[in-house]
């Protein structure tokens, strides 16, 4: 039973990215007949040699791993710190960071326009980056401090008693057993920036600077939608995705799971 239930589950969700793989290599009008037609390579030949599309994929893995990167370097001390010092206020600063985290995009976007705008950095990379670490820092820090919790203070003892510094012990012993969640945090970190549309569309001017979810909606012309374009984009859009997922499934596993194990 629970075998044919995972079945189900596994099809519901595989249909439509078959689907929409089959249907980004079939010819434009077969795709309003109701059918799928004999393959063409039409529609990713007309995104990259006319849409221009390995544009906006690259703008998103400079946006994504740029986020991701500072996101870890900034929020692994400081999920640290919380979580393992004697830091007055500590429950509060993480309930702070959660209330940042659901906070809606859509109501900061206009104080933030008007501060990239008067910095001058509309249309850049660092005017997304900034704006992405505002909601991708504070899950990063909710994230680790939850393991650093769990992590068993006889390590940073033990360690201490051999003569190593409390910075010693951090860097030496606590960081080397916390890399799955580190992994972990900073992929789903680099999803969330991969993915994220309202910024994106709100603080780019121009192609120059687009990521792939914005290039993707805006490839629809005055008066159609070239439906084969956007399912092509589409799939291009998701295979670093799904490269950097396959690649590190287990480590994901184990970085989900690792605290759960109580010290």
């Amino acid at each position: 039973m629970r075998q044919f239930g995972a079945t189900i589950i596994l099809a519901a969700w595989a249909l439509p990215l078959c689907w929409m793989l089959a249907a980004s290599v079939a010819p434009e009008a077969a795709l309003f007949e109701g059918g799928i037609g004999p393959p063409t390579l039409a529609h990713y030949r007309a995104i990259f040699a006319e849409r221009h599309f390995w544009r906006p994929v690259a703008n998103s893995l400079v946006v994504a791993g740029t986020t991701a990167a500072l996101a870890i370097l900034i929020g692994t001390p400081t999920a640290y710190a919380v979580a393992r010092l004697r830091l007055p206020g500590a429950r509060w600063i993480l309930a702070g960071v959660l209330a940042v985290s659901v906070f809606p995009q859509i109501a900061i976007v206009p104080t933030l326009f008007l501060l990239l705008r008067t910095a001058g950095l509309l249309d850049t990379y660092p005017g997304l980056v900034l704006p992405y670490l505002t909601f991708s820092l504070p899950l990063a820090v909710w994230l680790l401090a939850a393991f650093f919790r769990r992590v068993p203070r006889g390590l940073e003892e033990a360690a201490l008693m051999d003569g190593a510094t409390p910075l010693r012990a951090a860097l030496l012993v606590v960081l080397p057993v916390a890399a799955p969640a580190i992994a972990t945090t900073a992929i789903l970190v680099f999803l969330y920036a991969w993915n994220e549309f309202l910024f994106a569309l709100s603080f780019t001017l121009g192609p120059e600077r687009q990521t792939a979810p914005v290039a993707i909606a805006l490839l629809r012309g005055r008066y159609q939608v070239p439906w084969g374009q956007v399912l092509a984009a589409a799939v291009v859009a998701s295979l670093p995705v799904a490269a950097v997922v396959l690649a590190v499934q287990r480590r994901i596993v184990s970085g989900l799971t690792a605290g759960a194990v109580k010290g």
